[in-house]
């Protein structure tokens, strides 16, 4: 197991390899699933009736969320890279943190959202998106199958990333206020699985797995892969499918007055009665 100096968490990412895949993808970037957290991003944003005075995006500089947000935004702006996995931000520095896929690469998340919320000043908001754990899960299959059947074993290909059910206690864990985590389920559609890992590459998101296997994938392995992708998740048009999770999180830092949750149990009235609706189990008399 490989650990980052000075550091007791057990990292999954090699940075190098990460920053040699950005890159390579800067190049000609394939920025579709970018753009699409952009939007949803801004539209978030404009719900939320107060302003911000100083932003700042959390991770790689992103020209796509920037140029999504900022028009939204009465607020000066700040790039701020995650060097070293250590966030050189001044404690209260920031009433806004931003981010969009780049805290899935996090080797300590835990570590990285306290730092953020010890950089948000008090009612100082978080809002992110990363990537889900039911990311590339065909993937995943086929390329798990194919290796099985012609090496005899598994390498890693695809992260461990993050599931949503566990974003709300992180969230309480490093300090946040109101935590909330949600996700929304992208399925996009490939001639192949090779056209699929030429846009993975294009997003700067190849292998980068500390425990990756450093030779060549064979060409047997690569072809038995695509064949069974096909078999397996193709439409009937005979084009593929790809699952993409993003994962919403938002948390705000604690300000005296700052609304409260109710206690478990608390509630006077039923929300199956508010909806108008049944509960499992009811029926009518």
């Amino acid at each position: 197991m490989s650990y980052i100096a000075g550091m007791t968490t057990p990292f999954l990412f090699d940075p190098q390899a990460l920053a040699l895949h950005r890159r390579r993808a800067a190049a000609a970037p394939a920025d579709f699933l970018l753009r699409h957290v952009a939007e949803d991003m801004a539209d978030r944003l404009a719900v939320i009736l107060r302003p911000f005075e100083r932003a700042a995006e959390i991770g790689p500089l992103s020209p796509v969320l920037a140029q999504a947000v900022r028009p939204r935004l009465a607020a000066d702006w700040q790039d701020v890279a995650i060097g070293d996995e250590v966030l050189p931000l001044q404690p209260e520095s920031i009433d806004l943190a931003l981010s969009a896929l780049a805290l899935q690469f996090v080797n300590d998340l835990p570590g990285m959202l306290s730092q953020i919320r010890r950089a948000l000043r008090p009612d100082g908001l978080l809002l992110a998106a990363l990537i889900g754990g039911s990311t590339l899960t065909e993937l995943r299959a086929a390329f798990s199958e194919a290796e099985l059947e012609t090496e005899g074993g598994v390498s890693p290909r695809v992260a461990p990333f993050a599931d949503v059910r566990d974003m709300g206690g992180l969230l309480q864990r490093a300090g946040f206020a109101l935590p909330v985590a949600d996700s929304d389920v992208l399925t996009v559609r490939y001639d192949n699985a090779f056209a699929l890992m030429a846009d993975l590459r294009a997003m700067g998101a190849a292998n980068m797995l500390v425990q990756r296997r450093k030779a060549f994938t064979r060409r047997a392995t690569m072809l038995r892969m695509a064949e069974i992708y096909g078999k397996r998740f193709s439409d009937p048009d005979g084009r593929i499918r790809a699952t993409f999770e993003i994962i919403w999180i938002s948390g705000w830092a604690p300000a005296a007055g700052q609304q409260k949750p109710l206690k478990p149990g608390s509630a006077k009235t039923r929300l199956a009665d508010a909806l108008g609706v049944k509960e499992y189990g009811e029926k009518d008399v």
